[in-house]
């Protein structure tokens, strides 16, 4: 064998830190002078040893370029590439916004003719218009914005979160008695323009995907196949239900309907195995890619089960110790239905960006509306059809959120606070802040608190047999305590009647946010809905006004500072009533020398008491033991303070000082 030669085992010192061409290039000359000093020594410009140093040198610059490049456009904080932003945005979960539409609210009005005579007087609500949602209104001042109702609108109908104003528009000279009255109600409205394209599809193929080119895209708005079937966008493939809204009537539900006053609608969960999911790939180009069910079989013939997992699709199953084959999971309609044979229409929405937030009162031209009242056949169709046309709209205020496309660090932010979160209820605010986001017509939760289950366990010195104790027998004692349940949640909720008193939620609103939960709570939560408890209050207090004010105005300025403080907005479930913070708040009203303490007695001064049964709550609690260093505790039991009539619970008198 022969040896190797002394001067082949030498190490060469190779210099990895140059990266660009000058440092590349320096480093191959140096490296030439070091270890060829007697091959090459010509490192003339224009010497054919330094064309290939410098080539060399040219293509570690390039792929020191590219290398850099890739490793910066795969990280979202790095990213400055337009598509690969939006991709890793989309891996992360988070779907950039082309154009944000702008949100208003409008106020709907309409005339409805007066019935009965004299003190029976009242409007004739059988003539009140039902408007379908998709009512399109339009602007003075910009022909292209365009506004589109979010849902219908029923004016014979006054919920909590749906009020419908009456005042009288027209009186008869004659009888002095009202001839129209003028209803009035708000909804929401999103701005967009509605497009429409149609794509052809024949073979099935797994994961099909379509374009929709357009600058100005806010969202897809419906897709429709020839069969009149509706495809459903769902936020990834592998969903397979979506939230449904039905109409609380007696078709749907016998035992609920008796609340569609408060709650017109139900929330259901729909399976939808035609579904698609939408990416934008840059700001002009929105991708719509459906599932990969191909097979014409039934799902319960191809899904994997313990026949086929890890064998090909339609043969028997194999050796213990086989890898799993993917491709089961892959041909069901687990991820969704791929088109084929068909024409889809789409409908996308279009918007103008910064152009669609229009001035208060801007938005007043009907441009299109659906009535969906069921009776009118009974009723006189000149006057209906005047009533129709009394249809009016405004908005009140300006529309807002209207913007363009999304800058790349707002892109980077989003997508990285979206990725945190994952639209998953994990901690007590999440789950609180998904209830106020109950949509309201499904009912509206105006109040919510959580706080962990508790299991009531039961100890004692002896044990209880099924037959009876004899005279002998030690008589066991009980002893209960309370540990926490780790894997479940009570949710306590209240909510709004028709006067914004808060109420125990309705059966309806609250299968409503079971369902709505289900859909964001973490698997392992059990979470139960109760009812949180109401203990209204009553307050009276004794004020010394300085001298040259008027002790009545005073007096007015204090019950209403009083009446803002216990404004129920501004109250949570569970909130104790700090007392030195009410005298301070009366100090502070304009004329007010002081708020007297009580006196010895507990006479005089500010005095809180609990109000109950007739028309307040029959929740009875009483005040002075729940009271520790000027704070009063709510219940142990989760409860909220109410002032339920302000006008008759809050009094107030001004002494005069006594020495």
């Amino acid at each position: 064998m022969a040896k190797a030669n002394k001067s082949d085992l030498v190490q060469k010192d190779v210099k990895l830190i140059g990266k660009d061409f000058g440092e590349l290039r320096k480093n191959l000359v140096d490296f030439s002078k070091t270890y060829f000093p007697n091959t090459y020594n010509d490192f003339n410009e224009s010497s054919p040893g330094m064309m290939f140093i410098e080539m060399a040198s040219y293509v570690g610059d390039v792929l020191s370029f590219y290398t850099d490049t890739q490793l910066r456009e795969s990280l979202l904080t790095n990213a400055e590439e337009k598509a690969n932003l939006f991709n890793l945005a989309t891996t992360y979960g988070y779907k950039p916004k082309n154009v944000c539409p702008a949100s208003v609210n409008l106020d709907l009005f309409h005339l409805v003719p007066a019935k009965g005579s004299g003190v029976n007087v009242k409007p004739d609500f059988d003539y009140a218009l039902k408007v379908a949602s998709g009512m399109k209104v339009g602007s003075d001042s910009n022909g292209s914005v365009e506004f589109t109702t979010q849902f219908g609108v029923d004016f014979s109908v006054s919920s909590s979160f749906s009020p419908t104003e009456v005042s009288v528009y027209q009186i008869d000279e004659n009888t002095n008695e009202p001839i129209y009255y003028l209803l009035k109600k708000s909804v929401k409205a999103s701005s967009g323009a509605v497009k429409s394209e149609q794509y052809t599809f024949d073979s099935p193929r797994i994961y099909d995907k379509i374009k929709v080119t357009d600058d100005k895209i806010i969202k897809i708005k419906s897709i429709m196949d020839d069969d009149n079937d509706l495809w459903t966008e769902v936020p990834f493939l592998a969903q397979d239900t979506v939230f449904e809204q039905i109409e609380n009537n007696e078709d749907n539900s016998t035992n609920l309907q008796p609340y569609s006053g408060e709650t017109p609608f139900l929330l259901e969960l729909k399976r939808v195995p035609k579904r698609f999911i939408t990416r934008f790939e840059s700001e002009t180009e929105l991708v719509i890619q459906f599932g990969a069910g191909i097979s014409s079989n039934a799902d319960e013939e191809i899904i994997p089960n313990p026949d086929n997992v890890g064998s090909s699709l339609y043969e028997n199953s194999g050796d213990l110790d086989q890898g799993i084959d993917p491709s089961n999971f892959l041909y069901t309609k687990t991820y969704g239905v791929a088109p084929s044979n068909t024409t889809l229409t789409v409908e996308y929405l279009v918007g103008n960006g910064v152009e669609d937030n229009v001035p208060a009162k801007d938005l007043t031209s009907i441009n299109s509306r659906v009535f969906e009242n069921d009776n009118t056949i009974n009723l006189n169709q000149d006057t209906l059809r005047f009533i129709q046309n009394s249809l009016a709209v405004t908005n009140p205020e300006p529309a807002v959120g209207g913007r363009s496309k999304e800058s790349e660090d707002e892109i980077r932010n989003n997508a990285m606070a979206y990725f945190a979160a994952q639209n998953r209820t994990v901690s007590r605010e999440d789950y609180i802040m998904r209830c106020y986001a109950l949509p309201p017509q499904f009912g509206s939760v105006a109040k919510a608190y959580l706080v962990q289950d508790y299991q009531i366990e039961t100890k004692g010195n002896g044990s209880f047999s099924p037959h009876a104790i004899l005279p002998n027998d030690p008589i066991p004692t009980i002893v209960e305590t309370e540990s926490p349940n780790p894997l479940a949640l009570n949710l306590y909720t209240l909510g709004y009647d028709k006067d914004k008193k808060v109420t125990q939620l309705n059966p309806a609103t609250k299968n409503n946010l079971k369902n709505y939960l289900s859909y964001y709570r973490i698997l392992t939560d059990a979470v139960n809905i109760k009812d949180a408890y109401i203990v209204n209050i009553a307050m009276n207090f004794d004020i010394i006004t300085l001298p040259d004010y008027n002790s009545n105005e005073v007096l007015l300025r204090c019950i209403a500072a009083l009446k803002d403080f216990f404004n129920i907005d501004n109250w949570k479930v569970n909130q104790p009533i700090n007392i030195s913070q009410v005298y301070v708040l009366l100090d502070k009203v304009d004329g007010v020398q002081t708020v007297p303490r009580p006196n010895s007695d507990g006479e005089g001064g500010l005095q809180i008491f609990n109000k109950f049964n007739g028309n307040y709550s029959p929740n009875k609690y009483d005040l002075k033991p729940a009271t520790r260093l000027g704070i009063i505790y709510p219940p142990k039991d989760p409860a909220i303070f109410e002032v339920k009539y302000p006008n008759v619970d809050i009094r107030g008198k001004v002494v005069t000082q006594s020495f």
